[in-house]
């Protein structure tokens, strides 16, 4: 794809990396026993949450499950919030990629245990305070990785020109006097921004493939997500719940 120094664009903001976080926090607020404590131990050694803050999802998961030993996407549509995001298809299917279950696999499973759940809502863990800084600086990038993952979908490393236009269409298809060729002009804009940060000036002819993880990072060092893509697993019952300031 070939995006052209000289395109006109709108005169609009491009969505920031809080539009992107809000929809996906939004989420845990309707989220959620039969597992032995000696698994729940497990679990918690691995995921570095408490035993009560897994007990409390683990009963999120069996509200959305029915019971089930196993989540399916069309569980998904319990979670009456959910249904009014406009990234809701992109949310739910990072629940069932096998990149964020931290087993260096890829793809897309139809139905995931509590110990994927578990995996996936981890990305969403303050960190301790006690971490040193490194250890803090791969937290930071393990929830970048998620979030890049999430708008990755075919997994070939780039945030590309297409998946990033899909992304902004669908943030902005709640402004119903927004026109379609707006959006993609607000698309274009925003990943001739990125190109100008990360690469530099451009021809009109030089393509841009699109945006690598690096670039990613690159874009978001100012932004502290380690800290601000956070739940309280413990205050999850809650009627509402927003982004913080």
């Amino acid at each position: 794809m070939v995006i052209r120094t000289d395109s006109p664009v709108a005169a609009a903001a491009s969505p920031t990396p809080r539009d992107i976080l809000c929809p996906i926090l939004s989420l845990a607020n309707n989220m959620g026993a039969s597992q032995s404590e000696h698994e729940f131990k497990d679990l918690a050694e691995r995921t570095g949450f408490s035993l009560d803050q897994i007990k409390n999802l683990h009963q999120r998961f069996k509200w959305l499950t029915n019971h089930q030993e196993t989540l399916r996407q069309e569980d998904f549509e319990k979670v009456s919030h959910l249904s009014l995001n406009p990234i809701k298809g992109q949310i739910v299917k990072a629940f069932f990629d096998k990149r964020n279950f931290g087993k260096h696999e890829v793809g897309l499973v139809e139905e995931i245990g509590f110990e994927e759940f578990l995996m996936v809502m981890s990305h969403f863990k303050l960190p301790n305070k006690k971490l040193t800084d490194e250890d803090t600086e791969d937290v930071r990038t393990e929830k970048l990785r998620f979030l890049f993952n999430m708008h990755d979908t075919d997994n070939d490393g780039t945030i590309t020109l297409e998946e990033y236009r899909h992304l902004v269409e669908k943030l902005l298809s709640t402004c119903e006097t927004l026109e379609q060729d707006t959006s993609l002009a607000i698309a274009d804009a925003a990943m001739l921004e990125v190109a100008r940060i990360t690469v530099g000036h451009m021809e009109p002819h030089e393509v841009y493939e699109g945006i690598t993880f690096e670039q990613f990072q690159q874009i978001l060092k100012g932004v502290q997500i380690e800290t601000k893509m956070n739940v309280r697993f413990l205050q999850m019952d809650t009627t509402t719940m927003r982004c913080g300031k």
